[in-house]
């Protein structure tokens, strides 16, 4: 048995009086994408896109969307993207790295990493999923398929639709942040127990995001051999990031 590991962080700085930048990075076994925001006079002013390792040819064309961000006032909730534009026509972790770029340039965060460990299902189908913020577990739950069974209040809950919103209505900006965090990274840690280069494989759900809507998942062909393995390497994630989250690179 292994564990998908998801590291994402991101940074922030002044570049100007009423200017600021936002980096924000992630990678796993299946993903490494950065999103770059730049905010002016409390909007997004500008958004743009990196994407190092992909599951498809074409994810990476997904990141002129971003632009549908550009115009709408700084948020503390990560979440708050999705009120300027259709998930599903976005790439699902270059819309999440902005929301949490946006949030941090809101509240003015420096830096915050997220470390999310999502054990491989067992034959019951249970299993535990954790969460670090900046080193420390926040976050520990007890799954059965996409069900959270404990602890409270996530007991009983469903990881599904309906997820979203009850984070933004029930709890503090912070942990429904990482609760999302933390829901993301267990619905891609599905992708450990299946072939992605078999085949005919499809590594994304029929129109749940931009590269899989049926006008273009015909040129959504795998990257063959793309998956990685960091169940043993947890310091490997991010390792090419750190110039460029610390703003000494712009590539």
């Amino acid at each position: 048995m292994g564990v998908l590991r998801r590291r994402t962080a991101v940074a922030t700085r002044k570049i100007a009086s009423e200017a600021s930048e936002a980096r924000a990075v992630v990678e796993d076994d299946f993903h490494h994408f950065r999103v770059t925001v730049l905010s002016r006079d409390g909007h997004v002013e500008r958004t743009a896109t990196q994407s190092l390792r992909t599951p498809t040819m074409i994810c990476g064309q997904a990141g002129q969307r971003l632009t549908e961000l550009e115009g709408m006032a700084l948020d503390p909730a990560s979440a708050s993207v999705l009120q300027h534009t259709d998930a599903r026509l976005q790439c699902t972790h270059m819309i999440d790295l902005a929301g949490l770029a946006v949030a941090a340039l809101s509240h003015g965060t420096p830096f915050r990493q997220y470390d999310v460990e999502v054990d491989d299902k067992t034959p019951d189908k249970t299993r535990r999923a954790r969460l670090r913020r900046d080193g420390v577990l926040v976050l520990e739950w007890e799954l059965d398929g996409y069900a959270v069974k404990g602890p409270p209040p996530y007991s009983g809950l469903s990881l599904g639709a309906g997820f979203t919103g009850w984070t933004q209505g029930t709890l503090p900006t912070d942990e429904a942040e990482a609760a999302l965090v933390l829901r993301r990274a267990i619905f891609i840690s599905n992708g450990r127990t299946v072939d992605l280069d078999a085949p005919g494989r499809r590594t994304g759900p029929f129109g749940g995001c931009w590269a899989w809507q049926p006008e273009r998942a015909d040129k959504a062909l795998r990257n063959v051999g793309s998956t990685q393995d960091f169940t043993e390497r947890p310091d490997a994630l991010l390792g090419q990031d750190q110039a460029w989250l610390a703003f000494e690179q712009t590539e």
